[in-house]
């Protein structure tokens, strides 16, 4: 008789799919045709593979709905129908509440600065999320070169130090996110390193 999983993913999750799906619908990544669903479902698979419980992964599928668009409506939603943590994890990983948001420079930093007080299951999903994007990053790099940036606010050099910036705020936490963070966290400084070196490559030629 096979033995239940770990952290088995039930209707709570199933649910979370869906309404992230309508959430997003029609919606795609920065200047392309990929459907943003892409980048959820790659976000809550590196959260399922850092063995984390299903409130992170239903987070994970959720964390983009507050800030775009949905505001605190979708919060007070997203609280009532999958709990106070999944709430708490969405909120953390929301750069902007508001609308207009502040300034792209200033959203970030605010990010980067909140890292030091955010609770390891917020952290892991945080991970998650900006690896699915440097990866995403890199990949189109390797594609279309220096023209990826200019579907940034930030352009190459905002880019490049926000990236930066998360390692060394992710780093510092370390201890804190478990074996499964923590792979990923390496993967991410990886990944950024890998980008510096492209992207310093073609500045010197």
């Amino acid at each position: 008789m096979s033995s239940e999983p770990a952290h088995p993913l039930g209707p709570r999750f199933e649910e979370a799919l869906s309404y992230a799906i309508e959430h997003h619908r029609g919606d795609r990544r920065k200047q392309t045709e990929i459907p943003y669903a892409a980048h959820l479902l790659a976000v809550t698979a590196l959260v399922l593979e850092m063995e984390s419980s299903e409130d992170e992964a239903i987070a994970a599928l959720l964390h983009d709905v507050v800030e775009d668009g949905g505001g605190m409506r979708a919060e007070a939603e997203i609280r009532e129908r999958w709990g106070d943590d999944v709430a708490r994890i969405v909120l953390a990983n929301s750069d902007s509440v508001s609308e207009p948001k502040p300034p792209w420079r200033a959203r970030k930093e605010a990010y980067i600065a909140a890292i030091a007080d955010k609770q390891p299951d917020e952290l892991r999903v945080s991970i998650a999320d900006k690896l699915h994007n440097a990866r995403s990053i890199l990949s189109d790099y390797r594609r279309h070169g220096e023209a990826v940036f200019t579907r940034f606010a930030g352009r190459r050099e905002g880019t490049l130090w926000y990236y930066r910036a998360l390692l060394g705020a992710f780093e510092a936490r370390r201890a804190e996110i478990g074996p499964g963070g923590g792979h990923a966290l390496d993967e991410l400084r990886e990944v950024v390193a890998e980008l510096d070196r492209r992207v310093g490559a073609v500045a010197d030629d």
